[in-house]
């Protein structure tokens, strides 16, 4: 439990009191609360009593003793059962928030975004007291472009959805070992499906139980070799199961994670060598299969290293097989440098996130919460960052294994300025800029915002260089190659935001960025602990596009990252 959850589960108690109509006076307790936590600089484990502070009364305090115990919240799981399941997608429409959604459940009994259009084709929306003609014109096209969105999953979707159907593997007895495969195994951004592959002797009674036990939809096979279905999850996804024994289950893992083009690529070396690839194994020209303990060695058959599940993307991979060892690793990184704590919008004090850092086996880190502009995330005055300066650097006394810097996430204004003057970011070890704002200007007029920071010789980074979240919003649509460009041009870092919301930039850019020797900074944007561990997933999408270790700066030295970034 962290301070970050409390907030969250306040704030979602509040939203859903507000769904549901409930006292305006009873959703604004939560929220008070919720922000008396967030503006305290301390973490939970600072705090003596947090049932004490000025703003915690008796009813949010009784689900902050009832997260502090059992972990969960009985009030927040009484809302969840109560409020229509159909309501929450709509707050993915702009526009839509807790108060008007209320509104049009009540006057026009909406509760899902299927009945939200068919008041709208009706005109009935307009019909309303605070919408309007316009406004109905606005959730049709956002309807329209949600609906688009939703035929396929982006990875931080995936990664729930594939986590509620692994217990019900573990908990099935004939099946001896399994893996996701698909593209969620390649580490796609989006995927339209799932796939699964098990290793059983009893494909029967495996079926019979995963039909029993999942929340199935509809089944569309059910064989011996495959059971496909759709599963009514968090959201109705389509899911196949291969059933196959221990000795096919590296071909076929190979064969069902894909990509298409690098089953091709490999079909096509087999063939020259007179053997032809099957999800069942290696055909010999004397009609003999072979079979393979491991994919590692299905790849050495072939005279080739092991290419992990995220490199098999177009085929290239096989051509340039002698490259993976130079691509950054895991093992390599040796600091993070984009992380938040209880002093703007995280959920952990420095020291917490400095004991998770040292863990890991970091040297290095960087504290860069956000700045002033963004108030809803409690960023920092000008004040208070040199105050948490001053903090950082007597902290940082106290470990003799990582050096932690002073940094900060600053805006860039709308008007082009930036958050902080030159006179305070001086004073700090490490400088980002992001845009957080005004996502809708012209483009010509993003561009001068983003060379503003460039310009900067204080800034250090451009955080999340498109703005986009994955299946959410495409970002604010930057003339990313000029960006690069700039980058090269006034010696600047471009984040890889490891985010699974964000992988920001994307992975063509990332290229384009590396052959312009530009460096790179693999960052996890933490606002918790355990967010550190998505410094795996940044990796993993570095390597996918061919992120040399020496292109990207967390794996530099601690010396070096001084020399070059620091004391530059």
């Amino acid at each position: 439990m962290n301070k970050k959850v409390i907030i969250q589960t306040l704030e979602r108690i509040a939203l859903y009191m507000e769904l549901l109509g409930e006292n305006p006076f009873k959703v604004s307790a939560f929220r008070k609360a919720a922000g008396v936590l967030e503006t305290d600089p301390r973490s939970l484990a600072e705090m003596d009593d947090i049932l004490t502070l000025k703003g915690i009364g008796k009813g949010t305090g009784a689900v902050i003793e009832d997260l502090l115990a059992k972990g969960k919240s009985d009030l927040l799981d009484e809302l969840q059962e109560t409020v229509p399941a159909g309501m929450i997608p709509l707050l993915d429409i702009p526009g839509l928030g807790g108060k008007r959604i209320a509104k049009l459940h009540k006057a026009l009994g909406i509760d899902s975004i299927e009945s939200l259009k068919e008041a709208c084709e009706t005109n009935k929306v307009s019909e309303l007291p605070g919408f309007g003609k316009k406004t109905e014109e606005k959730f049709l096209h956002e309807i329209e472009q949600l609906s688009e969105r939703k035929t396929s999953f982006p990875l931080w979707q995936m990664e729930g959805l594939v986590a509620s159907v692994e217990p019900v593997l573990d908990g099935i007895g004939e099946i001896s070992k399994y893996s996701v495969a698909g593209s969620y195994r390649r580490t796609a951004e989006q995927s339209s499906d799932m796939d699964f592959i098990l290793v059983t002797d009893t494909p029967g009674a495996v079926r019979e139980q995963l039909l029993e036990q999942l929340p199935v939809r509809e089944t569309i096979a059910a064989g011996d070799a495959k059971l496909s279905v759709t599963l009514d999850l968090e959201e109705v996804i389509d899911v196949d199961f291969r059933f196959v024994t221990d000795a096919q289950y590296a071909s076929a893992l190979h064969h069902f994670t894909g990509s298409k083009e690098h089953n091709v690529a490999m079909r096509q070396l087999a063939k020259s060598r007179g053997e032809k690839i099957s999800e069942y194994g290696v055909e010999q020209e004397d009609g003999s299969v072979l079979t393979f303990g491991s994919e590692e060695d299905f790849f050495a058959h072939f005279g080739l290293p092991f290419i992990p599940p995220n490199m098999r993307q177009d085929g290239r991979e096989i051509e340039r097989a002698d490259e993976l060892g130079g691509l950054v690793t895991l093992r390599d990184i040796r600091g993070d440098f984009h992380m938040h704590t209880t002093a703007s919008d995280g959920g952990y004090s420095i020291r917490e996130m400095a004991d998770a850092c040292r863990a890991k086996g970091y040297t290095h880190m960087v504290i860069t919460d956000h700045s002033h502009y963004l108030k809803v995330a409690n960023g920092l005055t000008p004040e208070r960052l040199l105050d948490q300066l001053k903090e950082i650097r007597e902290i940082n006394e106290e470990y003799p294994d990582i050096e932690i810097f002073s940094g900060t996430e600053m805006d860039i204004l709308p008007d082009g300025t930036l958050d902080f003057d030159d006179d305070v970011l001086s004073q700090l070890d490490f400088v980002i800029a992001s845009i957080h704002s005004s996502f809708s200007q012209p483009q010509e007029k993003i561009m001068e915002r983003l060379h503003a920071a460039m310009k900067n010789p204080h800034v250090d980074m451009v955080a999340h260089p498109t703005g986009r979240l994955i299946g959410k919003r495409p970002g604010y649509e930057p003339d990313v190659p000029q960006l690069i460009e700039w980058a090269a041009e006034y010696g600047k870092i471009l984040e890889l935001n490891a985010s699974p919301h964000r992988l920001d930039l994307n992975k063509d850019y990332l290229e384009l960025a590396q052959s312009k020797g530009v460096p790179i900074a693999i960052n996890t944007d933490a606002h918790a602990t355990g967010q550190l561990d998505i410094m795996a997933i940044g990796v993993a999408y570095a390597q996918k596009a061919w992120l040399k270790k020496d292109t990207v700066v967390n794996t530099w030295p601690l010396d070096r990252f001084k020399r070059e970034i620091v004391d530059k």
